[in-house]
């Protein structure tokens, strides 16, 4: 979708109209078609869950989820209407991966990494892939990060281009490693954490991300719920905080690009009524 804001152009991918309510489906289908797996599981913030349960249906597999406690309401009540076995574990994704990788090698199951899984990386990237196919002239593509997947998807299809890594300023694991120069564990602490919460970024995203061609860029969690705002406003484009930030960022940091694209990564949340 290309439209024009304060008067430049900007191609906006609107990944939170996937079935499941984001990109992830991408990474998850690549990943079960690849590993042919009889069983499945995986952990998550929310969206890689629901996408895991939603490829393992159309693949008739069976699969747990493991979440935080603090999972959003919607993307649960979602993980578990696609047929998945969902199990709250923990206050942080980290906490969630840790039992559901005990119990993967409990039971032999396939377990699905959210972001560090070359398969996953893969199928994210295709979103990218679309992008150019369509407007070759795109120069940069601006992009969530939790742990990292999406953005390293993006870069290895992207060749030559720009990715513009955009973290709310509360949880920033990639922002913090490429200043360390190695994955460290960071906080989260975000109104996007339920998408973006990771505490740390994953081997393969690092290894992919730390080079000049990856500009690393915070928000605030005003900035990003002001262009989630905006993209109701504007586009009547319904999406998730996490989803705006990198629009948040573009708006933001003034950074110059011919034809940026701007990924909307996904819309799963409680939407409630305001006053």
């Amino acid at each position: 979708m290309r439209v024009e804001i304060d008067g430049r152009p900007v191609i906006l991918k609107l990944e939170h109209l996937q079935r499941s309510g984001s990109f992830k489906l991408r990474g998850a289908l690549n990943a079960l078609l690849t590993a042919r797996p009889a069983r499945v599981i995986t952990a998550s913030g929310g969206n890689h869950g629901l996408a895991v349960a939603t490829a393992s249906a159309l693949l008739a597999l069976p699969v747990t989820v493991y979440v935080p406690e603090t999972v959003p309401t919607a993307k649960a009540r979602r993980i578990e209407a696609a047929g998945a076995r969902l199990v709250r574990h923990g206050s942080t994704y980290a906490e969630a991966a840790a039992a559901a990788v005990i119990e993967a090698r409990t039971q032999g199951s396939h377990y699905v990494h959210a972001y560090d899984d070359p398969s996953v990386i893969a199928g994210q990237g295709t979103a990218a892939a679309e992008v150019i196919e369509d407007f070759p002239g795109v120069d940069a593509f601006y992009v969530a990060v939790g742990g990292g997947g999406l953005a390293a998807g993006t870069a290895v299809a992207i060749g030559d281009r720009t990715t513009v890594a955009v973290e709310p300023e509360g949880c920033c694991a990639l922002h913090r490693a490429l200043k360390a120069g190695e994955p460290i564990d960071s906080p989260v602490d975000s109104v996007a954490s339920s998408a973006l919460g990771a505490t740390r970024t994953g081997a393969l995203p690092f290894a992919v991300l730390n080079n000049k061609k990856t500009t690393s860029l915070l928000v605030s969690d005003k900035e990003l719920i002001e262009a989630r705002d905006y993209l109701w406003e504007e586009y009547r484009l319904a999406v998730e905080p996490a989803a705006a930030a990198p629009l948040a960022a573009w708006l933001n940091a003034r950074l110059y690009n011919a034809l940026p694209c701007i990924i909307l990564c996904g819309a799963n949340t409680d939407w409630l009524p305001q006053d």
